[in-house]
């Protein structure tokens, strides 16, 4: 939704993007100031602020659009792939914090690949000269799903196992690929290669105090990896949390509560208390891939966990649970 619009207000025609029901409720406001400040004519259909949005394109202008980066990373790497698109040069600002950095750093490794390019002339101030064009590079690698790859780093930690995945490492440009560092503080061995990673028990598990900001999908993993940790753990920067595909703060407290977890919420933390033994439960997953993918991890406890509407992990990895069956044996209890 969020790049497509900004590419669109670069083009030309009457475009109208929607979606399902939670997407109308994702704030996209700040993009559309954006784009508003840069030429284009954007309108949001049913609630300012919010998508339906409607695209009236005929080119971006250029100049200079201040926007909030509080809420969101991907309006600012909307608004940077945009850009080079423009008919005179664009400087985009944020006048506040920025959450997500990684990603952006990421936008920008990745435009230079494709032969366009942004100078940041100040912390948070990005100039783009324009037009530019993109251009192949001829060959591209797309890393691995870093976020996608934290659910087997995590259940490495936690059974006292070793994994190993490939297509991301020290060289990704993703800020999830550092996810095995915080695994590490909690007391797992790591290693990384270029492009691959490895986790493997080591002391058990102790509860951190993290800023999770710059991983904030993986930040989920560690919510329920903090089940089997030693004393609580404490996830600062999520509040965008509140803006994902479902209120993933409340979604988190609730469903951890239900396997016996103490939790405490503030504005952008989450802190969770660890049970003494988790309880077999069953898990909402609000149509949302990674609270799905994430509690699949509390099984690791050894009582069952039924996952509600596993399916809706087909928004990123259709195939999650066969790859994670492969990984797992099954344990009984005896007696």
């Amino acid at each position: 939704m969020r790049p497509l619009a900004a590419v669109l207000a670069a083009g030309q025609g009457t475009f109208t993007l929607t979606g399902v029901p939670r997407m109308h409720e994702r704030p996209i406001g700040d993009l559309v100031a954006g784009l508003r400040q840069l030429g284009a004519s954007v309108s949001c259909v049913e609630r300012e602020g919010f998508p339906p949005v409607r695209i009236e394109a005929a080119g971006l202008a250029g100049g200079t659009a201040r926007i909030s980066g509080a809420t969101s990373s991907q309006f600012l790497s909307a608004l940077l792939m945009a850009a080079p698109l423009a008919r005179g040069p664009v400087v985009i600002e944020i006048i506040d914090t920025l959450v997500s950095e990684p990603y952006v750093a990421m936008t920008l490794a990745l435009m230079a690949r494709f032969g366009a390019h942004v100078a940041q002339a100040a912390s948070r101030r990005y100039e783009v000269s324009a037009p530019q064009r993109y251009r192949s590079p001829g060959r591209a690698l797309v890393e691995g799903d870093a976020s996608s790859a934290s659910y087997f780093l995590a259940g490495a930690a936690i059974t006292g196992g070793k994994v190993r995945v490939e297509g991301c490492g020290s060289d990704s440009l993703q800020g999830d690929a550092r996810f095995a560092e915080v695994l590490a503080r909690m007391g797992a061995r790591t290693r990384y290669e270029p492009a691959a990673i490895e986790v493997e028990a080591g002391a058990p598990l102790t509860g951190i105090d993290a800023d999770l900001g710059g991983m904030p999908d993986a930040a989920m993993t560690l919510a329920v990896t903090a089940l089997f940790a030693r004393g609580p753990t404490t996830l600062r920067g999520i509040a965008n949390w509140r803006v994902k595909e479902t209120d993933r703060m409340a979604a988190m407290a609730a469903e951890l509560g239900k396997l016996g977890a103490r939790t405490e919420v503030g504005h952008d933390r989450l802190v969770v208390h660890p049970p003494d033994h988790i309880r077999p439960g069953s898990i909402a997953t609000y149509n949302d891939h990674r609270m799905a993918m994430a509690f699949s991890l509390a099984a690791c406890g050894g009582e069952p966990i039924v996952i509600e509407n596993p399916s809706c992990v087909a928004k990123t990895f259709p195939e999650y649970f066969d790859e994670l069956a492969h990984l797992t044996v099954s344990g009984r209890r005896s007696g």
